[in-house]
């Protein structure tokens, strides 16, 4: 469907049974956000907050909740889309089919921005304090924009063509903002805005800013589209949308969204921060209070029948997990094709997306010798390591798709599985150490900073993974309740974490235990605070050993060695995934508005039958 606006969208998922509405007033502090996760874990529809409490303006969350809807919302668009995409991976295609690619050339058509001014009378004026103030979490600093688009172009290249349009987190009040006059402005690293304020500053001028929220659905999910360098987000929207993002200039001279809900615009400038967060993350984590760029707010627009868009943001899977299985929809092979011998990258959802990718490869480097080893696959991990986003991996977990062309990197446990057959701990471990790691990530040594880890595995299989601990297997003091996980790998609780000395001591009395025993069938050992929890599902197992975890001082191994500055180790593989005292503290709901969601799931009540 070529929607005009958020609420044209809302309209529709109505129509055919994809949402409900909320009539009572509901609470923006923690209740909405309660509400949104509750519907979600049930694959509930789209809400609709008729009445938030404090604010003018109607709430919509969970429009990409489920992989089926965000499909039906782009049901007319998503398959000209996906021949884009691969026309552009492949021009050639057209060329040898061109009847099947001929709809290709609207869908290039309708990518175009169209710079109208028809809309600019019929915006109105409000404040930052009368939006919805959405607070997510209980220790979050305040209420934030979940769901914005935020625009800015490049000084040395105006325009909207030059522009970037990313999803970055907006803390509307709290901390040291003064309400209503500033707000701030979350990016990581690597990220389009970075380029554009880095630019800004080097001429010592003010970087304009315009926040976008609302509008079509496919102006959101243009914004979080790893879309390559120097193709404009706004082309993208156009053509998912099947509509032209239309656009304007306001007489301060910022860019609007002519179709957005809200527009929020202002100035940041250089080297002018505030403390932004804590933040309830996508890690399951809060981020912490750091300096971020701060933003003067202008103006703040909103349509007359505006509805405000948001999600919440929490422990995988949540929301964006469905925006990230659409991307995959959409791109399916377009990372592979820029990494030469790449077959299949995916960033794992469930352990925070950073902390954890998987990949397949080719290995052909030696076809002429009988048994293969990672060689191909370590140039492949390399590329990856140094591609955008990609780069803030911290695990990165690579086969050679020559042993098994049927493995994929979406099946967790299966590939896991593949690669502790295969891996030979004494040679195919490789650490970058002192480098940088995403933004939200705790586990390192400061922020931004920690250390990545290559486990390549190519071959035949060197063992038979267990599925049972050995009988009579003794562990020291502080150490108990193992618990197979999957088979190879089983979790075994450890004493709370005091420091990295005590933890020296606990490694080498772990190892005396061990150096002995018989654990070829199980390779990988997962230290942890709650076995049980940990080994409960492969959900568990890889969000606790790999977001509490940071590879060069976290990894220790049975019978561990150094050798021309290369470790490895001729035992199992040890990860210390306990939580330490640097670490993030984790996302707890509150049990007072959980209780009162309970009594919406009643009979008769709001959310009866949904939750």
């Amino acid at each position: 469907m070529a929607y005009k606006s958020l609420s044209a969208c809302v309209s529709d998922l109505e129509k055919h049974g994809h949402l409900i509405r909320i009539k009572e007033e509901v609470d923006p502090y923690l209740e909405m956000a309660a509400i949104h996760l509750r519907v979600y874990e049930n694959n509930g529809p789209a809400i609709l907050f008729e009445k938030v409490k404090g604010s003018p303006f109607p709430a919509v969350s969970n429009l990409f909740g489920t992989l089926e809807r965000s499909k039906f919302i782009f049901r007319d668009t998503l398959p000209k889309v996906q021949q884009l995409v691969s026309l552009r991976n492949d021009p050639m295609k057209a060329l040898k089919n061109p009847l099947k690619y001929a709809g290709s050339a609207m869908s290039a058509l309708s990518a175009l921005p169209l710079r109208t001014l028809s809309a600019k009378n019929k915006f109105l004026k409000t404040s930052i304090s009368k939006l919805p103030q959405i607070v997510n979490w209980p220790m979050d600093g305040g209420p934030f924009v979940t769901m914005p688009q935020v625009y800015t172009e490049d000084v040395d290249k105006p325009g909207i063509l030059n522009a970037n349009l990313g999803m970055y987190r907006i803390q509307l009040g709290g901390n040291d903002y003064i309400q209503d006059k500033e707000i701030g402005l979350h990016y990581q690293i690597h990220r389009g805005i970075g380029v554009h304020q880095s630019k800004a500053n080097a001429l010592g001028k003010p970087l304009k800013v315009s926040i976008f929220v609302g509008g079509p659905p496919s102006h959101p999910l243009a914004a979080v589209m790893p879309l390559p360098e120097g193709l404009s987000e706004m082309t993208f929207a156009g053509a998912l949308g099947d509509r032209r993002f239309r656009y304007f200039y306001d007489d301060e001279g910022f860019c609007i969204s002519a179709d957005a809900d809200f527009i929020i615009t202002g100035m940041v400038y250089p080297n002018e921060n505030k403390p932004e967060g804590p933040f309830g993350d996508h890690l399951g984590y809060y981020s912490l209070a750091h300096p971020f760029p701060l933003m003067k707010v202008h103006n703040v627009y909103h349509k007359k029948d505006a509805i405000w868009s948001f999600t919440v943001v929490g422990r995988p899977p949540q929301e964006d997990t469905s925006f990230g299985a659409l991307i995959h929809e959409i791109t399916g092979s377009a990372i592979p094709q820029e990494i030469h011998g790449l077959k299949e990258v995916h960033a794992v959802d469930a352990a925070g997306v950073h902390p954890l990718l998987f990949a397949i490869g080719s290995e052909r480097y030696t076809p002429y010798l009988k048994e293969r080893k990672p060689q191909e696959i370590l140039t492949i991990a390399n590329h990856i390591l140094g591609k955008n986003q990609l780069s803030l991996a911290k695990y990165l977990f690579i086969a050679a798709r020559e042993d098994d062309e049927n493995l994929s990197t979406h099946h967790i446990s299966e590939f896991l599985q593949h690669i502790l057959e295969r891996i030979d701990f004494k040679t195919d471990l490789h650490f970058y150490t002192n480098t940088t790691i995403d933004t939200l990530d705790y586990s390192g040594d400061g922020l931004n900073s920690g250390s990545k880890v290559v486990l390549a595995a190519a071959g035949s299989k060197k063992r038979t993974l267990w599925g049972e601990l050995p009988v009579g297997l003794n562990f020291p003091d502080g150490f108990k309740n193992a618990k197979i996980a999957i088979p190879g790998v089983f979790t075994l609780q450890a004493a709370v974490y005091q420091s990295p000395e005590k933890t020296a001591a606990e490694i080498a009395s772990l190892n005396i235990s061990l150096m002995d025993a018989d654990l070829s069938g199980l390779p990988l050992i997962v230290l942890c605070d709650d076995a049980g929890f940990t080994a409960e599902n492969i959900n568990n197992l890889v969000w606790i050993t790999f977001t509490r975890s940071n590879p060069a001082a976290d990894i220790y191994g049975v019978n561990e060695f150094t050798t021309n500055k290369h470790w490895g180790c001729k035992g199992s593989l040890i990860i210390d995934a306990r939580k330490k005292p640097h670490h993030a503290p984790e996302l707890i709901k509150s049990a007072m508005v959980e209780a009162k969601i309970n009594e919406m799931g009643n009979q008769g009540a709001a959310l009866f039958g949904l939750i």
